[in-house]
């Protein structure tokens, strides 16, 4: 009998496969089906720091200033009213889930700042949630902005909410910082319980027409998977949170790389969104006949077996792998060639 069973955010799971937040997670219905399906547990859609704090006006007034003198660059802003489900909203929607399946429903707190709104955090507790993802989002334009200061404020908030709170913490980075490995260091020892690596940024288009900012989104796809398995296969072994990795897991081989790299889930969005909810009982029948084939045993006993846990220096490592993929590359033969010196672009 093949064990697919792990363990993430303290909480034993009956296989990786995780429900990332998004909008299908907005329908009771839909987190149902996903159950049924194999999910072994879900992320509920983000609550916005800008939707908390709408609530004293202060963002609405930040946000339409300027309106008259930049119509143009007023088009970046959202309109956070728009969102359909508020503060308390929000809070029904965690106890209504909770209620509605027996897996573990994860509660999401989407923002960049400490402050009164970090609070939400143990009312999210409150409602009924198994833990909490924190998903930074940030951008830093500030030019006087350092490295330092952006990596603080995360550290720092982390620290905010994991003292509002008793339920495990996640948090979910991106991945453009200069030293991954360090900051996930930090946040280690700022308490987070689990790291999910990465976040998506989408970057909105311009249409020349209108002279308007618009927002473009596309899904990803299974090449995005391989930044996070680099991630997670330097960091298993180095930190104590658990690793999860959400983007570009379609299929069960994404699943089973990111097993070996050393994650404990794996998240789904995109891959539902293409294929149906359904998609989950295809990718878990995958994953059960491809160790049936490969006679492994249970996934635990794959977790961090293809990991960098045993390279002695990862630095030196990385370069060496960097001049082996540049050297594999086969140039087309003919007149119209181009020099083999370096693919950097």
């Amino acid at each position: 009998m093949i064990d697919l069973s792990t363990s993430y955010l303290g909480r034993p799971l009956a296989n990786p496969l995780v429900c990332s937040a998004g909008p299908l997670c907005e329908s009771l219905d839909n987190i149902r089906r996903m159950e049924d399906a194999g999910a072994a547990a879900v992320v509920l859609p983000s609550l916005f720091e800008e939707q908390i704090t709408l609530e004293s006006a202060y963002l609405d007034r930040h946000l339409s200033h300027g309106e008259e003198s930049y119509a143009e660059a007023v088009s970046y802003f959202p309109d956070v009213q728009s969102y359909t489900i508020g503060p308390d909203a929000y809070l029904e929607h965690v106890r209504r889930a909770k209620a509605a399946v027996r897996i573990p429903v994860v509660g999401s707190l989407n923002g960049v700042s400490t402050g009164g709104w970090t609070g939400y955090a143990r009312k999210i507790q409150e409602a009924g949630a198994d833990a909490i993802e924190l998903n930074v989002y940030y951008v830093p334009t500030d030019p006087e902005m350092s490295a330092e200061d952006v990596e603080r404020r995360y550290v720092d908030l982390v620290r905010d909410v994991k003292a509002s709170v008793s339920i495990p913490v996640a948090v979910k980075l991106g991945h453009t910082f200069s030293a991954p490995a360090n900051l996930a260091r930090r946040l280690d020892r700022a308490g987070a319980d689990a790291l999910v690596l990465f976040n998506r940024f989408y970057l909105p288009d311009f249409d020349l027409e209108n002279l308007e900012v618009v927002p473009h989104l596309t899904l990803s796809s299974s090449y995005e998977l391989l930044v996070r398995l680099h991630w997670v296969a330097i960091l298993h072994g180095h930190v104590r949170p658990d690793l999860a990795v959400t983007g570009g897991v379609h299929t069960a081989r994404d699943v089973l790389k990111a097993m070996m790299a050393g994650a404990r889930a794996a998240m789904m969005t995109s891959a539902l969104l293409q294929h149906g909810i359904e998609h989950l009982a295809a990718v878990r029948e995958g994953l059960l006949d491809w160790m049936a084939e490969h006679e492994y045993e249970s996934i635990r006993q794959m977790q961090g077996s293809m990991s960098y846990r045993s390279v002695r220096d990862c630095a030196a490592f990385e370069r060496a792998n960097y001049m082996k993929v540049l050297s594999s590359y086969s140039l087309p033969t003919g007149p119209r060639a181009a020099p083999a010196s370096d693919l950097g672009g």
